[in-house]
């Protein structure tokens, strides 16, 4: 259910009211997904390994890639199954989107080729594609 269904103020999820600071992430997740459909036409996937207890929020194809895609509501930028997915799999791209600023920086998870690390605001989700398409 998003804020406008749930009758929300967008200040009670930008500020923290402690009622509701335990469902931020899946707030953040919710709009997350509705950004990568509405905006970039993007079919989002989600990805678990049952072996590692690992998932990342959303995985979506671009061209031959697939590009993982961590969600954080924070500004707590922990992402230890993104590091995990990225040590197995090598992506050329993954992408953490959060209440940060843009960065974008190469990360050696493979000998053979580093990763593209995007940064992405989540105000700034409609630049995802290009921003990914821009390393692939």
């Amino acid at each position: 259910m998003g804020q406008a269904q749930a009758g929300l103020d967008a200040a009670t999820l930008l500020h923290g009211n402690r009622i509701f600071s335990e469902f931020k992430g899946a707030l953040a997740e919710q709009y997350v997904q509705q950004q990568l459909r509405a905006e970039s036409g993007i079919q989002p996937y989600y990805w678990v390994s049952e072996a590692t207890r690992t998932e990342i929020d959303f995985v979506f194809h671009q061209g031959m890639s697939v590009v993982p895609v961590e969600v954080k509501a924070e500004l707590n930028l922990q992402a230890k199954s993104m590091k995990a997915y990225c040590h197995r799999f090598a992506p050329p791209v993954a992408v953490r989107t959060s209440m940060e600023k843009f960065y974008s920086r190469a990360v050696p998870f493979s000998a053979e080729s580093p990763t593209r690390f995007i940064d992405i605001p989540l105000y700034a989700l409609c630049r995802l594609a290009a921003e990914c398409s821009a390393y692939l």
